[in-house]
């Protein structure tokens, strides 16, 4: 190594070690991650930054391909932006709170009033703040698995542990009740319900949502239920509100415009208090003190609600046939069940695959690295399967946002590249 020299010597000065401490993150931290956005995007990003083109098949973000908010909304957001320069109440705005009243009302959600919707920034926000305000150091929340991975995070992040259950592949990727029992301890708070599903896509048949809801009656469970996909839904697949089932328990809803309206960038969400209510008035007392602190959400967000859920429903022209989102899914159901080996459960709702990879024809033990291989060989973006908290690297999720044709190109380069694996 090439010491410095002192520009008034010729001798050679020894390089002095800075002995001050390092600064280091949280341990709250310890436990958190989420490789949606993690190492591999990292690498993606510096071969961008190298001026290479990458496609992201990594998140459901639909406005870079193509999938726009529609034209009545941002209107409407323009033309009131200028009654958005101040704060607003911490619940949020009230003819945005009325609007998801009303859409409670239309879901058949029983109970809900003003005073039981809170606006955030992005469900993503909400998620954070719902744990925050229920979960103690050590208190336990059963969460999916695979699961959408802000949940597991959001929980340890909250002092909790993330305990998962099983969802069963071979039953359409549907929650094992059993499984979700034998988790439940005397330190089980909440149960985590994400339907429709991400990244699997299974929407869940109201006979399943019962026997959930019995569980959290047993148990005195709170119910999260993630449901920001519920307008999103292909072939017959009904959605079921679980607040509509969940009447003599306590259940958190979460929805927002990230998904359903094309508004991701927004970060406009909100949370529903339905069911038993009046047992759970201190830790409503909580997330309202949550709320407060934050002063409130995105107020220029707000003002798309009460249009977005009052108005023309644009999403039914892409999942109805003839629509590009079912278009999209077909086309890389199609060419994913070319790739030998490769199984996929035909998702029912959202915007994702979570195909299997037989792991007795091909040999890898990493997928994060066979993620990142393929990254670098092919400049297309994916996300391993163990990102979600799914234990055994076998599986993928992809994002069928893009044109099918860009799609299906995108899936043929990935059954040519695992070729290099095959037994």
């Amino acid at each position: 190594m090439t010491l410095p020299k002192d520009p008034e010597s010729s001798t050679v000065k020894p390089v002095k070690k800075d002995k001050r401490k390092n600064i280091v993150k949280s341990e709250k931290l310890l436990g958190v991650c989420y490789d949606i956005r993690g190492p591999v995007l990292e690498h993606a990003n510096r071969l961008e930054e190298e001026g290479h083109r990458i496609l992201k098949l990594n998140i459901g973000n639909p406005a870079p391909f193509g999938f726009e908010a529609p034209d009545e909304i941002i209107t409407d957001v323009v033309y009131n932006i200028r009654e958005a320069q101040g704060y607003t109440a911490s619940r949020g705005l009230f003819p945005a709170r009325k609007a998801i009243m009303h859409e409670c009302q239309r879901q058949e959600i029983p109970n809900v009033e003003i005073e039981d919707i809170f606006l955030g920034n992005g469900v993503s926000e909400l998620i954070v703040m719902a744990n925050q305000a229920l979960l103690n150091n050590g208190d336990e929340v059963l969460v999916p698995s695979p699961d959408y991975p802000l949940w597991t995070a959001a929980v340890n992040l909250a002092g909790g542990k993330a305990v998962h259950y099983m969802c069963d592949e071979q039953s359409d990727w549907f929650p094992d009740i059993d499984d979700m029992r034998s988790k439940i301890t005397s330190r089980t708070r909440a149960i985590v319900v994400i339907n429709p599903n991400n990244p699997t896509g299974a929407v869940y048949s109201q006979e399943l949502l019962e026997q959930i809801v019995a569980l959290a009656r047993e148990h005195q469970l709170v119910i999260f239920a993630d449901e920001i996909y519920s307008k999103i839904l292909y072939d017959d697949a009904e959605f079921v509100p679980m607040g509509r089932i969940a009447k003599d328990v306590l259940c958190v809803t979460f929805n927002g415009l990230s998904k359903s309206y094309r508004l991701a960038g927004f970060r406009s969400g909100w949370i529903i208090l339905s069911g038993a209510k009046h047992l759970a008035k201190d830790y409503i007392r909580g997330i309202d003190m949550l709320a407060s602190m934050r002063l409130c959400a995105n107020v220029p967000a707000m003002l798309a609600v009460q249009t977005a859920l009052g108005g023309y429903q644009s999403i039914n022209e892409l999942i109805l046939p003839g629509g590009r989102l079912l278009e999209q899914r077909d086309a890389a159901i199609e060419e994913l069940a070319k790739i030998p080996g490769i199984s996929c459960v035909v998702p029912k709702g959202a915007i994702y695959l979570f195909p299997k990879i037989d792991r007795t024809m091909y040999d890898f033990d990493d997928d994060q690295q066979l993620i990142l291989d393929f990254l670098i060989q092919e400049k297309i973006l994916l996300v391993q399967g163990t990102a979600f908290n799914w234990k055994q690297p076998d599986h993928l999720r992809i994002v069928f946002l893009p044109q099918a044709d860009q799609l299906r190109q995108a899936i043929i380069k990935f059954g040519e590249f695992l070729q290099q694996y095959r037994i």
